[in-house]
């Protein structure tokens, strides 16, 4: 049942699959213009041949109707001269004539079954009013066609000239005096139209073959570039390798390879620095352990250690424990950091006050290296934050502001907004930083001066938990920095975390 299954879906996604719906257009393109073309050529030789045959009709029977006049046939219908005419047009037809006179009774019928009887119908009295009248009965397949026939006669009226003087005025009128009403068979039309279809069936098959073959063609050709990137990207996944993809093809797969070429690129990038956070987590991980484990066999090793050295050796191991602490805790920030903004937990904060306690906090810090911190607050500020994490961010910045700072040096802090956002500049008179440098500060575990770093004991994540934390808020940070002159870092934040 499950194989049933998975046939019957794997059969819908064929249906669904771009090389089939390119078939199905290229054949429909093919096939509807062929039977449009093929109905309307019938169409149009039946009503052109229908047209030709009424027309013909009407000329032998205005010819006829004039024998009839002259042979005076509605009074005497004995005449062997116009009985030939009708037999012989009747026969070359495969039709019937019908003479009706002005009491609407037939006189003449070239079937001998109607004559004496009286025939009223819309086209017969039509055409007593001069009018020829035709109609095609598609199913039974004959043409109808009245014809009035017309005698010429004299009316003689008198008008005064004067009162001795009388004028008579003779004036030839046209009179109707009879109708033809024939009926002929157009089973010489049904023939042929059955000839035709018939060719028009063999031709119209010949050109379904030929459409499904160019159609199964032109689609494998048009989704062959697909094909292509598929086959490439399966390889790509299998291997796991960054070869890029060169395939020519449609100008929009050209730009779904380009794009895809970009976020190969992008993943590259992401497994390098992958493996390279990988390696300095392990790295710095190690360091600390290492340093202690050398001052532990260090005092092992000896049998009778001196307190003083004991001492020693205890508070270097215990600044080796609070450096690995620091870099742990770093890394569990740095893991928060990268979850979703679903677990922020926003509560509208005093910013003013929030950075108040951070400089106070950082005072004795900045004291011990003789840094003034300045803060300059514009107006009151109130923003919608995850206090703990903006606590950690902002945090993050000045203290840097402080440990790469100059004796006697600043860190001013100033804080301003609008309608939209909050602003806060962290700038201080620092070492600085290099230009070639400034792209990579955000990556984990990246330090512009390593050995310097180690003194302070920085991790090389401070900014990049910066950075994530604003990210996180739907803000920005940007850096601006000269060497042996300062830094300067903006953050921009919106009030509102709706917004």
């Amino acid at each position: 049942m499950l194989s049933r299954l998975k046939q019957f879906f794997l059969k819908f996604k064929i249906i669904r699959g771009l090389r089939v719906r390119f078939f199905f257009i290229i054949f429909l393109a093919g096939l509807i213009p062929s039977l449009v073309i093929h109905y309307g050529i019938l169409q149009g030789y039946e009503s052109r041949a229908v047209s030709l045959r009424t027309s013909d009709i009407q000329n032998q029977l205005l010819i006829l109707a004039n024998h009839l006049v002259n042979y005076n046939y509605l009074l005497d219908t004995t005449s062997e001269v116009i009985n030939a005419e009708l037999d012989q047009l009747s026969n070359l037809y495969d039709g019937r004539v019908l003479i009706i006179d002005q009491d609407y009774k037939v006189i003449k019928d070239t079937y001998g079954i109607s004559e004496g009887k009286t025939i009223i119908s819309e086209e017969v009295i039509q055409c007593f009013k001069g009018m020829n009248t035709t109609n095609y009965d598609e199913i039974n397949r004959y043409i109808e066609v009245t014809t009035p026939i017309y005698q010429t006669i004299t009316v003689t009226s008198a008008s005064t000239k004067d009162q001795n003087t009388i004028l008579m005025d003779e004036e030839k009128q046209s009179v109707v005096k009879g109708v033809m009403l024939t009926s002929v068979s157009t089973d010489f039309i049904e023939t042929t139209l059955e000839i035709l279809k018939r060719r028009a069936y063999i031709i119209e098959l010949v050109m379904m073959v030929i459409v499904v073959g160019l159609s199964a063609f032109a689609s494998r050709i048009m989704t062959r570039p697909f094909e292509s990137i598929t086959n490439s990207i399966n390889d790509i996944k299998d291997g796991f390798h960054y070869k890029q993809i060169a395939i020519k093809g449609y100008w929009e797969t050209e730009q779904i390879i380009e794009a895809f070429n970009q976020l190969l690129g992008r993943m590259k990038v992401l497994d390098n620095s992958r493996q390279e956070f990988v390696s300095n987590v392990s790295h710095e991980l190690k360091t600390p352990i290492t340093s202690m484990k050398v001052l532990a066999d260090a005092l092992l090793s000896q049998e009778e250690v001196p307190n003083e050295l004991y001492r020693e050796f205890m508070e270097d191991i215990a600044d080796e424990i609070d450096r690995e602490n620091k870099i742990i805790n770093d890394l569990l920030s740095l893991v928060k950091m990268d979850k979703t903004a679903a677990d922020l937990n926003i509560t509208a904060v005093d910013m003013n006050a929030l950075i108040e306690l951070i400089l106070k906090r950082l005072r004795p810090i900045a004291k011990q290296s003789n840094v003034e911190l300045i803060f300059e607050s514009i107006r009151q500020v109130t923003a919608e934050v995850d206090e703990v994490k903006m606590t950690l961010a902002l945090s993050n910045l000045m203290e840097n502001g402080i440990k790469y700072n100059r004796e006697e040096g600043f860190v001013k802090v100033t804080l301003d907004c609008d309608h939209q956002f909050f602003v806060l500049t962290v700038e201080d008179s620092g070492i600085g930083i290099p230009e070639e440098a400034l792209e990579h500060i955000y990556e984990r575990f990246y330090r512009v001066d390593k050995s310097h770093s180690r003194e302070i004991g920085g991790t090389g994540l401070g900014l990049s938990i910066t950075r994530g934390t604003i990210l996180m808020h739907r803000g920005s940070v940007k850096v601006t920095s000269e060497e042996n002159v300062g830094t300067k870092f903006v953050v921009k934040v919106p009030l509102n975390f709706s917004m």
